[in-house]
Order: structure tokens, then sequence, then C-alpha cells
């Protein structure tokens, strides 16, 4: 029981870290003001940073691996996402897309609603029907990488050498995730040793919804206000 406490106590920490370091700090925004040309290795490490305290990006994987027991199928699913959010990460900003940020965000949030609710088993129970779990993943990606493109438009920064500093973050961004991930199942996965994993997995699931909705709620109060 101890070290399930500890287990959940880590998980809590890491997003409690996460949701308030999300974005750039100055250091961060000052080097981008300044940098002109390639900068493939400061990229790769601010989308790395980008990810690990990407909270919505990481309460949706979560989500995505809670009742994943075999390694192909973690490998898999996190593929699916991966691809998803590398072909609009890369089309949003080299296409210099207009995307509002807010409305993106919103939708990742509701992607955390939708894991957690399947997750529970909401969709057999009340609609009677089961949704294409990999495609939803794949879909999801998509939009979680507009929100990428969209923080990353947002910067200031200068596009010379755009396409070099673009995959290097996009790297940076899976590295962060890999990082991200490998810490998560390291939890889960002790944590499915004892009995309390089934028992309190409805209640994570739930919190996993409610955090989304919370996230959805704050997203569209941006929007109205911006």
């Amino acid at each position: 029981m101890q070290r399930i406490r500890v287990a959940v106590s880590a998980l809590f920490l890491l997003f409690t870290v996460a949701l308030y370091a999300h974005g750039v700090d100055q250091n961060t925004q000052s080097f981008l003001n300044e940098n002109e040309g390639v900068a493939f290795v400061p990229f790769l490490y601010i989308g790395s940073k980008h990810m690990i305290t990407g909270y919505d990006h990481l309460l949706f994987l979560v989500g995505v691996i809670f009742f994943l027991y075999r390694t192909r199928e973690i490998l898999l699913y996190v593929s699916f996402f991966t691809i998803g959010h590398s072909i609009t990460l890369l089309i949003g900003v080299l296409a210099n897309m207009n995307i509002n940020s807010y409305l993106i965000d919103a939708i990742i949030a509701l992607s955390i609603v939708y894991k957690g609710f399947d997750n529970l088993g909401g969709f057999q129970k009340i609609f009677k029907f089961q949704p294409n779990t990999k495609a939803a993943v794949l879909i999801f990606g998509l939009f979680h990488g507009f929100g990428l493109a969209s923080k990353l438009q947002e910067l200031s920064f200068n596009r010379t050498g755009l396409l070099i500093n673009l995959i290097g973050f996009n790297i940076g961004v899976e590295l962060g995730q890999f990082i991200a991930l490998v810490i998560v199942l390291f939890i889960i996965t002790n944590w499915r040793r004892y009995p309390s994993f089934l028992k309190f997995s409805t209640v994570t699931n739930m919190l996993l919804m409610a955090a989304g909705f919370l996230l959805f709620g704050y997203q569209l109060v941006g929007y109205f206000n911006n």
C-alpha cells in the first residue's frame, strides 16, 4: 500500500509540475529572438522540454496506455499518436496555417475526456458501440500536432533554416514523449501488481475525464475573452 501511495504521489507530482511549467520560459524566448539560421540542437531541446511539460499531451497518453499490457500494443498505439502529431506539426508550421490555439487546445482537452470515457466502457454501455480505438488515437494525434504547431507559431523566432529547426523540434518532441512515457509506464506497471489498480481504475479514469473537462472550459474561457 505504501508503494502504491508513493507511485500515485509521483504521478500527481509529475502532472503538477507539468501544469505550472508548460510553456516557454524567458530564457528560451530570448534565445529564439536572438537566433538566426539553423539551430538543430536548441530546437531539439525546446521540443523535448515542451512535450515533457505538456500536461494535456501526457494526460491523453496516460489514458491511451492505461489498460494496455503488451509492449507491442503500447508501441502500436504510441506510433499512431506520433504519426498523427508529427504530420500536422510539420504541415501547420511549414504552411504557416492560422491555427487558433484555444480551439485546438479545447479539442485536445476533449481527447482526454474521450479516452477516460472509453476506458470506462462508456461507448458500449451508453451508445452500444465501440469506436475504432487506433483510428481515434491517430485522429486525436493530428489535433495534438496542430496544438504543438500553434504553440510554435506563437513564438517569435527567425524562420531562416525553418525546416531543419522544425525537424529538430519534432525529434525533441518524440524524445520528450519517450521520457514521459517511460516514467508513466514505470508507475502504472508497478501499480498493476496490486489489487488497488483495478479497484481505483474507475476513479482514475473519471479524474482523467474531469481534468479534460476542466481544461476544455479553461480554453473556451480563453477563446471568448481573447
